[in-house]
């Protein structure tokens, strides 16, 4: 299995890092687009570095993700990485604005966009296949899970028929797909997963990133966790695992998986609670792949 740094390492010729960026976006399931409220496990606080302020501009962003850096790395170079929310819910003009900014950021090689399959009109997408034109892009794509009835519960507001025609209409105009898989969502059986990560396999898609599901302080879904109102599995770190190398018998070779686990700070996060450090996370996955 290729791993994403080696991924980018065949692209670039070299290291490459990703500098998350929050241009103040928001969603439409959360803006009244198609719905309110956001997913139901969803809080952007979870995951957005300290670097990363919607309060200053793009390129201040940039340069303070590349100052932290810094301190690990001499010589690098950047992906402009705009995860928080939706990056593609506003209008062209806006969304070309914020790329050339960051594009003019020195050592900024490329572009991410994280956004959901139903952000994707078609004047957006003919905008994307222009600036993959220009740099590097890859486009994200919040997929979570293949079934419609747990879309619904957890406030997607989109089903899988939009994914499959977001992927589609994204990969013939020859941009490189990756797409987020969420294991564990409430009602879910290992079963179910297993047959979210085949249909994706069946898909013209690049990039596979996966995370354990988490109850996070704040959310929807931590306060129907509370309640008991929702159904979530009870994994240990190593039956965890144990899945993720099941999984990736699904995957097909020349597909990427950039990630595994996601983590979060411990003062939102209320389940699971592993306490395992990357390496540590490394050495069990391995175990579980060498025991299949």
């Amino acid at each position: 299995m290729k791993d994403y740094a080696a991924f980018l390492s065949e692209r670039f010729g070299g290291k490459v890092q990703k500098l998350a960026v929050n241009a103040g976006f928001t969603c439409p399931n959360r803006d009244g687009t198609v719905g309110r409220g956001g997913c139901t496990y969803c809080t952007n606080a979870a995951f957005n570095p300290s670097y990363c302020d919607a309060r200053l501009s793009v390129a201040e962003q940039l340069e303070r993700g590349k100052a932290f850096f810094a301190r690990k790395y001499r010589s690098m170079r950047y992906l402009a990485y705009f995860q928080a929310y939706s990056n593609t819910h506003a209008p062209v003009e806006t969304l070309r604005a914020m790329h050339d900014e960051a594009l003019a950021v020195d050592g900024v090689v490329g572009i991410v966009i994280a956004t959901r399959p139903d952000c994707l009109p078609d004047d957006v997408v003919d905008y994307l296949l222009e600036l993959s034109q220009r740099t590097v892009l890859i486009v994200e794509l919040g997929v979570e899970s293949s079934h419609d009835e747990t879309l619904k519960l957890i406030n997607r507001c989109h089903d899988w028929a939009t994914v499959r025609d977001a992927v589609d209409r994204l990969t013939r105009c020859g941009i490189t797909v990756g797409v987020h898989l969420i294991l564990g969502l409430p009602g879910e059986t290992e079963e179910m997963m297993e047959a979210t990560v085949s249909e994706i396999a069946a898909l013209p898609v690049s990039l596979i990133k996966f995370h354990q599901m988490q109850v996070l302080r704040g959310t929807r879904l931590a306060a129907q966790y509370e309640r008991h109102e929702v159904e979530l599995a009870q994994w240990t770190a190593g039956q965890y695992a144990a899945l993720c190398a099941r999984l990736l018998k699904l995957i097909p070779p020349h597909m990427v998986v950039e990630r595994f686990v996601s983590q979060s700070p411990p003062s939102m996060l209320i389940a699971p609670r592993w306490n395992l450090k990357p390496g540590e996370w490394t050495e069990l996955l391995n175990k579980k792949i060498e025991e299949i």
